[in-house]
């Protein structure tokens, strides 16, 4: 079958040059849907271990507060490398730096599994995490190059599910795999599937995804010192707040350099432009594009909000309601199953609806998080279930609407050559969001229910969770007075 030649790109990129004329691939949907796969399994990790942290304590015979550093050390390395795997998949070829990346996912997998101490684990979920960061700017890279108008909005709409849905079902596949392998070495299963997946993915990913997609040259030469000066900004920021899990109050400490940091970065980059050379992120070209600062905004406070309220539930449930992994993740499915529905439909009409449409999710969103504020606390085990779920379906159901339309809106005028660095950063922005909001809830639900009880705890997670989706939405109305409001 011949594909129509579409229009040609009209971005422009730093030296004024036009982009070269865009011709659709006839294998793009396929090129996807091989990356969303591996897009998913990268994603998942983060939230799959939530609902094994008691198992994994019990079965490695060691601390809470070092069991927190599986979920916090992939989280860090996660977000820490963002940006730079999304240059050098501009740089490189996307599928390059996805075998890479997945060599690294399936390795480090498969050490998490047969680690026989705590030490080791954390370790490979280090490296997890940074293989991990290497292989999800890539997804909205391919998209950027691979698909223009209304397409590129249904593309970013199934992205926008996988980021959204991997979330969601990551406690419930948890809780599944733990009930089937047993409680003592169930959390080992959760790594060991990443292998056959993997194995897969990586036979897939060879075939089907081209060595080059984009038809724009690339000067491959890496910014290391942008990269060092980014990667001290980010370490201060997501350090301090995943150590705030374990009490290490002393690491925030950091954040005063954060200023400094970001600051030098942003000269150090205009600089590389001004003589020429080839930046890890274009921030003044990335700053003169329409709806991409405040669409990394709205995504991190959204983040903020849904990650550490996730998190918190799937606490509480297990620890005060006496759930097991199983129940904990059926409960919490409701909000993958809004999502599902949401997203991909979200994705077919952000091109027509522009901005409202994550205002009028981010409204949905904050009314269903206020509603389980006021009715979810005090609920018993038995019927929390009939209250919780109906609760996150219709969260989901916004959360689907705000992440997918909120990808393409802040991606859209991003030109093609820049769409890994651009994606990397926005992903960034959803790491340290998800670290904020992990910290902030975990250490809401603690300090309260230690003075109070858990269902006051639980209230004031609550509580911080919906002024993080009220300042997302803000972020969103104001957005509908500059450029990217319409489509």
């Amino acid at each position: 079958m011949v594909e129509q030649q579409a229009q040609p790109a009209t971005g422009e990129d730093t030296e004024g040059r036009r982009s070269t004329a865009y011709e659709p691939d006839p294998r793009r949907w396929r090129i996807l849907a091989v990356s969303l796969v591996v897009g998913f399994m990268s994603l998942l990790d983060v939230t799959i271990v939530n609902v094994a942290i008691p198992s994994m304590q019990s079965g490695l015979d060691t601390s809470a507060a070092a069991v927190q550093w599986v979920v916090s050390g992939y989280a860090l390395s996660f977000g820490l490398v963002l940006v730079i795997g999304g240059r050098l998949g501009d740089a490189f070829g996307r599928r390059r730096l996805m075998l890479i990346g997945l060599t690294g996912f399936v390795v480090s997998s498969a050490l998490v599994g047969i680690a026989p101490g705590i030490e080791l684990v954390v370790a490979a979920r280090l490296l997890q995490g940074i293989s991990a960061g290497l292989l999800t700017p890539q997804n909205s890279g391919l998209i950027q190059t691979l698909f223009r108008g209304a397409e590129r909005g249904r593309a970013f709409g199934l992205f926008g599910f996988v980021v959204s849905i991997s979330s969601a079902l990551g406690p419930v596949l948890g809780g599944l795999i733990i009930t089937l392998a047993g409680s003592e070495d169930g959390w080992r299963w959760i790594f060991w599937v990443n292998v056959p997946v993997g194995l897969v993915a990586l036979v897939l990913v060879a075939r089907i995804v081209p060595s080059e997609v984009s038809s724009e040259n690339d000067d491959p030469r890496l910014d290391l010192v942008g990269a060092l000066l980014l990667g001290l900004t980010v370490l201060c920021v997501i350090y301090p707040l995943v150590s705030l899990e374990g009490g290490g109050y002393r690491w925030l400490v950091l954040l005063a350099a954060v200023p400094a940091l970001g600051w030098a970065f942003v000269r150090w980059e205009r600089r590389v432009v001004a003589r020429g050379g080839a930046p890890l992120l274009d921030v003044g070209l990335l700053r003169r594009t329409p709806g991409f600062a405040e669409g990394i905004a709205v995504g991190s406070l959204y983040f903020t909000g849904f990650t550490g309220l996730v998190l918190v539930l799937a606490i509480h449930l297990q620890t005060e309601l006496g759930l097991g992994p199983l129940a904990a993740g059926a409960v919490l499915t409701g909000f993958a199953g809004g999502s599902a529905i949401s997203s991909p439909l979200a994705g077919r009409v952000v091109n027509r609806v522009g901005r409202p449409l994550t205002v009028a999710a981010l409204v949905v969103v904050l009314l269903s998080v206020v509603a389980l504020a006021v009715v979810l606390p005090g609920q018993d085990g038995a019927g929390i279930g009939w209250v919780l779920t109906p609760l996150l379906f219709v969260a989901g159901l916004g959360g689907g609407a705000v992440i997918s339309p909120n990808i393409t809106l802040t991606l859209d005028e991003v030109p093609p050559r820049m769409g890994g660095a651009a994606g990397g950063a926005l992903q960034t922005g959803q790491r340290i969001g998800s670290a904020l909001g992990t910290a902030a809830g975990v250490t809401a639900y603690t300090v309260v229910a230690a003075s109070y009880d858990a269902a006051a705890g639980l209230r004031a997670a609550l509580v911080v969770a919906a002024l993080m989706v009220a300042a997302s939405l803000a972020v969103a109305v104001r957005s509908l007075r500059g450029p990217s409001a319409a489509s």
